[in-house]
């Protein structure tokens, strides 16, 4: 009988790759000097573009600077018919007027129970957005629009030149609809001609009414040319961990009228160009800034490039995104109505709206996602309505353990017949010895009549990976945890540090959770409880120790766990501590190895059929043998 232990060769190999790894992850690392060479290069690129933009726009339009109109315009205004020509043939009648209706810096302000926002007449777009009922980890408010993070700018031909709306000034107007807050901004050419942004407050609402329009400028907006609504957004930090925060940074988007959902890179740079967008969300994980439209886009160039280079360098920023839409005038002029959301992740808040925004959130493709959509999130909103976070993790963990404890039944009954089988497996092997083909069907013949099939084992934990992936993917994404303490862990959304370190670990940290210590110290004791039963049955010679290959899953939990939301390692933690309950439970007052043993005595003796797969496996392994002794 060959003894099955531990294999020093191999555990010293498998240490000395996973040293080499870890070593050319971390050295490979850019350093400061490059990251800020990087950065300077990019920044560079950024500047000497805008210039050649400029460039081209002077040549083209004759554009002249605020400044110089503004002398010209202190001309016209002192009675100067010469000037007025001189400045109409220049900036055309339409930036003349524009430029002489609110030529001045102001802002507008419209809120509501939720939401302050801040309006430029410079352009007429939001320059300011606070979410007033929400603070970022250090206690300071949530910004989603702040200090030029975001542009809004309709480009379109006029009179031989392009104009950009970001550079000229709007009129506001406010006024109400019935309880809701309205902001009109006008770029007008004449009282009746203009350009019109519209913004509706609505009370205790994060999404607001947003439309643009032309009134009277058939005549002026060339309608053969594209017109672009162009918007540039940067999104700020908000997390105590900015990987972990940027890992779920995304852009995602609905298109081809309704019909499709897909999403941008997170990593890197991305771009595509597709057609009838509805809706797009610049995500900041648990924040999202959308823009919606009732007339689909004819085509949008979507973008996002990642600013996150490196978790020790204090970075403002995780991602910057990109929307130019294309367009379609209507009857000669413009008209779009659309809304902007601003606020929280939240499933329970998109879902109201009807509108598809469930599927701007990271809740997993196909059964993962309905899992979490009709179990998971109502039965976590149910429980978290009257019970503590914390709490409601631990018994949400309970209740679905219970409901699938009679698949870890029938899992653990099949390991328990295995152990049973073990003696017989192994005379097997001695009486075979040599003899790799006739040893795999013996046992394979003795397992069948057994009914302890190693694959009736491994199909009822198959059949548990759906909720276990649900789970993983719902608790990164739950706005509910955010902000939420539990014992020492101060925001179950982020990790829970118990010690700084006075130096950075590649891939750890600078910090210790405690959650993640506790969850891998559960999983290494429900291996030894496990592994021990199966593993060595299965191993075959000259294989490696898949046994001390499985103890490598706590230390990986361990490592990446421990910059996670802490929400997850108390999930992990509680799933593995019921696990081991439910396996003792059945082991010590449930399953009696001796009545297993007797009964696959009886079940010997008894004809045992064959199905299908069964037997074509028995014939193509006989097969095997006949052609190996043919050889010999």
């Amino acid at each position: 009988m060959e003894e099955k232990k531990f294999d020093i060769n191999t555990i010293i190999g498998f240490v000395l790759i996973a040293a080499i790894l870890l070593f050319m992850l971390w050295k490979n690392q850019p350093t400061p000097e490059e990251i800020e060479a990087q950065k300077a290069e990019k920044a560079k690129i950024e500047k000497l573009e805008e210039e050649k933009l400029a460039e081209e726009k002077a040549k083209s339009s004759n554009d002249i600077t605020l400044e110089e109109a503004t002398k010209e315009i202190t001309s016209v205004n002192s009675g100067d018919s010469l000037a007025l020509t001189k400045l109409q043939s220049r900036l055309g009648s339409f930036a003349y007027s524009g430029t002489l209706a609110s030529a001045k810096e102001n802002t507008t302000v419209i809120e509501n129970d939720l939401l302050y926002i801040t309006v430029s007449n410079k352009g007429g777009y939001i320059t300011e957005v606070k979410l007033k009922n929400e603070t970022i980890y250090n206690g300071s408010p949530v910004y989603l629009i702040k200090d030029g993070n975001s542009t809004m700018n309709l480009q379109f031909s006029s009179e031989n030149r392009v104009l950009n709306s970001e550079d000229l000034y709007f009129e506001p107007t406010v006024s109400s609809n019935g309880e809701n807050s309205v902001l009109s901004m006008k770029l007008k050419t004449a009282s009746d001609k203009y350009i019109e942004y519209r913004y509706e407050l609505i009370p205790n609402d994060y999404m607001l009414g947003f439309s643009v329009k032309t009134q009277g400028l058939d005549n002026v907006i060339n309608t053969t040319q594209p017109i672009y609504l162009d918007w540039k957004f940067k999104g700020y930090r908000h997390a105590k961990s900015i990987t972990y925060e940027n890992r779920y940074s995304r852009l995602t988007y609905e298109h081809e009228n309704k019909d499709k959902h897909d999403k941008l890179s997170p990593t890197g740079e991305d771009a595509e160009v597709e057609k009838d967008v509805t809706w797009m969300n610049f995500r900041q994980h648990f924040f999202s800034s959308m823009l919606l439209t009732d007339t689909p886009f004819k085509e949008v160039a979507l973008s996002s490039f990642d600013l996150v280079k490196d978790e020790v360098i204090d970075t403002v920023y995780t991602k910057q995104y990109g929307a130019k839409m294309l367009l379609a005038p209507k009857s000669g002029g413009i008209s779009y109505d659309m809304n902007m959301y601003y606020g929280p992740t939240d499933y329970k808040i998109f879902k109201k709206y009807d509108r598809n925004l469930d599927e701007a959130m990271p809740l997993g493709w196909g059964i993962f996602g309905w899992l979490n959509k009709f179990l998971v999130i109502p039965l976590f909103g149910f429980l978290s309505g009257f019970l503590p976070a914390g709490i409601a993790i631990i018994m949400l963990t309970v209740l679905i353990k219970l409901a699938m404890s009679p698949v870890q039944y029938k899992q653990y009954l099949s390991q328990a017949k295995l152990k049973v089988l073990k003696p017989e497996l192994d005379e097997i092997k001695v009486k075979f010895e040599g003899n790799k083909m006739k040893i795999q069907q013996e046992t394979m013949k003795l397992q069948n009549i057994a009914g302890a099939s190693p694959l009736k084992g491994c199909l009822p934990a198959i059949l548990q990976i759906p909720v276990f992936y649900a789970l993983f993917t719902f608790f990164p994404s739950a706005f509910d945890l955010r902000q939420k303490s539990f014992l020492w862990a101060e925001d179950l959304s982020s990790f829970d540090s118990v010690a700084e370190l006075p130096f950075n670990i590649p891939f750890y940290g600078d910090h210790v959770s405690l959650f993640p210590i506790l969850a891998s110290i559960a999983i290494f004791i429900y291996m030894m409880m496990t592994t021990g039963q199966t593993m060595q049955q299965q191993q075959q010679p000259g294989m490696p120790n898949m046994k001390f290959i499985m103890y490598l899953s706590p230390l990986m939990m361990l490592v990446f766990f421990n910059n996670y939301a802490s929400g997850l390692s108390v999930y992990y933690l509680t799933s593995n501590l019921i696990t081991i309950g439910i396996m003792l439970v059945i082991k010590n007052f449930i399953i009696d190895e001796d009545k297993i043993h007797a009964k696959i005595q009886v079940n010997k003796k008894k004809p045992k059929k064959q199905n299908k797969f069964q037997r074509k496996m028995a014939e193509m392994m006989e097969q095997a043998e006949e052609q190996k002794k043919a050889k010999k």
